[in-house]
Formats: C-alpha cells, sequence, structure tokens
C-alpha cells in the first residue's frame, strides 16, 4: 500500500508541475492576444480608408458600366473573367497547442475541394503556417508557394513577398479567382471559418461612395492611379484576414491551455481523493493489525 501512495503522490507532483506551465502558455496567449486585438484594430482604420479612397473614384464608372469587357477597361482587377483556375490561400498555424484551429480549416477546405473540383488542375495552392503545407503536401497537393514560421503580429513586411505574389499571379492570369480560407476571430472563445474572395475586386458598392463639395483633381489620370491602388487594396484585405486569423490562433491557443489548466486541476482533485483513500486505508489496516497482534497475546 506504501508503494501505492508513493505513486500517487508522484503523479499529483507530475500533474501539477503540468498544470503550471498550461497556465503559464495561457497567460502567455492571452498577452498575445490582446495585441494582436489592438494590431487588427489599427489596421482596420487604414483599410476602411483605402476602400473609401478606391469606392470614391471607380463609383460612377461602376455605375455605368456591367460587363466584363468595361470593367477590364476600368482595370484588369475588376474584371470577372471565366474562370480556368481558382487560387486558395489557406491560413493555418506553424504549430499546435490551438485546439481545433488548424483541424477545422484543412477539414473544410478538404471538403470544399472535393466538390467544386474534379482535378488539381482546376485550382492553386498557397499556403502560410506549417500545418497546413505539411498537410496538403502529405495528401500529394502541390502547393505554389507557403510562407512558414510568421511572427505573433506579423508585420506587412513579413507577407509582402506572398502578397505582392498572388496579385501577380492574378494579373498574369495564372489563376481567374483568389479566396483565402482562415478562420475568422468572432471573440475569445469562438472563430468560424471564413471563405473571402479576394480577387477580381467585387466588393465595391458604389452606394458606399462619399460625396464631396469639390470634386479630386487627379495627377496623373484615374486609371493610373487605379494601377497603384487597386493593388494596394487586394494586398491590405489579403494582409487583413493574416492578421485576422493569427488573432484567432492566439484566442484559440488561450482557449485550449485554459482547458489543459482546467483539466489539469479536476486530475489533481481525482488523485487527491484516491490518495486519501488510500492512505485511510493503510491507517484502517495497520490499526486493524496492531488490534488483532494486541489480541493474540491476551
Amino acid at each position: 500500500m506504501a508503494e501505492s501512495l508513493n505513486e500517487i503522490r508522484d503523479r499529483i507532483a507530475s500533474t501539477r508541475k503540468t498544470g503550471q506551465i498550461t497556465k503559464a502558455m495561457q497567460m502567455v496567449s492571452a498577452s498575445k492576444l490582446t495585441k494582436s486585438q489592438a494590431h487588427s484594430k489599427h489596421f482596420q482604420t487604414y483599410a476602411n480608408k483605402v476602400r473609401e479612397l478606391v469606392t470614391h473614384i471607380v463609383a460612377g464608372q461602376l455605375t455605368e458600366m456591367h460587363s466584363a469587357e468595361e470593367l477590364k477597361q476600368i482595370n484588369s482587377m475588376l474584371e470577372n473573367r471565366p474562370v480556368k483556375r481558382t487560387a486558395y490561400i489557406v491560413i493555418t498555424s506553424d504549430g499546435g497547442l490551438v485546439g481545433s484551429y488548424n483541424s477545422s480549416i484543412l477539414k473544410q477546405m478538404m471538403t470544399m475541394l472535393q466538390e467544386d473540383h474534379d482535378s488539381s488542375d482546376e485550382y492553386v495552392m498557397i499556403t502560410i503556417g506549417a500545418t497546413g503545407a505539411d498537410f496538403f503536401k502529405t495528401r500529394g497537393i502541390d502547393i505554389a508557394y507557403e510562407l512558414r514560421n510568421l511572427s505573433d503580429q506579423p508585420s506587412f513586411e513579413e507577407v509582402r513577398k506572398i502578397v505582392n505574389l498572388t496579385t501577380s499571379m492574378y494579373q498574369n492570369e495564372v489563376f481567374d479567382e483568389l479566396y483565402v480560407c482562415y478562420n475568422h476571430h468572432v471573440n475569445s472563445l469562438t472563430s468560424q471559418f471564413r471563405v473571402e474572395k479576394m480577387l477580381p475586386i467585387s466588393d465595391l458598392d458604389p452606394g458606399e461612395a462619399t460625396e464631396y463639395e469639390q470634386e479630386y483633381i487627379f495627377e496623373p489620370d484615374e486609371g493610373k492611379i487605379l494601377d497603384q491602388l487597386l493593388p494596394q487594396y487586394a494586398e491590405s484585405l489579403i494582409y487583413g484576414a493574416i492578421v485576422d486569423a493569427k488573432t484567432a490562433e492566439h484566442a484559440a491557443g488561450m482557449t485550449a491551455m485554459q482547458t489543459a489548466s482546467d483539466n489539469a486541476n479536476n486530475i489533481i482533485s481525482d488523485l487527491s481523493t484516491s490518495y486519501n483513500r488510500a492512505r485511510q486505508g493503510a491507517i484502517t489496516q495497520e490499526i486493524t493489525e496492531i488490534v488483532g497482534g494486541a489480541a493474540a497475546l491476551e
């Protein structure tokens, strides 16, 4: 019985150390989440301003033009051309300890690929995060480009290459539409799988255009300004999704570590009960042996 007590005592000590580690990791993830939420909020201010500017410039033309050829005359990034190939940017984490964060994305991505495409020639896969890249490679899916080891609060410089490459591939007609697939951050306990169409840019609403008392004076002309501005707008959409996904990742990590800490506390409680019962049993047995020995001497 003494050996059994020692085993239970060791398990309690080991579980308590594990709980301390998960508690510390939970606090780290909570700190990252707070910073990421602030980062996302600040970036959204910039993204909204770029959208406002783009919408104002093209509002009149979007109201009058409807065909693909007419939209192409404004800028190729507005053109809805026939879809021969679709590109997907899939955002996952680089490591684990984030609960079901990655599995929910990858499971729904595989379902979407199987339902929407007859062969791998119909899509281009681009991955951000080691988990997604490794997942698709093990299933024989080619990765056109992958980005690993992003920082906790990625700057635009870190993702500039993949963002610029993606917009360039679209303009060069390597693919005809682009979707970004990731977990959208709702709150610290909830995230939602989201598939957002980034290219061609089709979400501009002329009704959102701001009316000014005086018209803009463009130098150079509107077309050349849009040639610079629309790629920047598309890049801001992609970068915004990356920031959003990172926020959801930190929230998932915090929740997973909180759950692990709670489980550790529950295990310690159960082991403590077992330890007390075993200890009480040992004491009862010792008393019984003493009483039995004393009775034998009478």
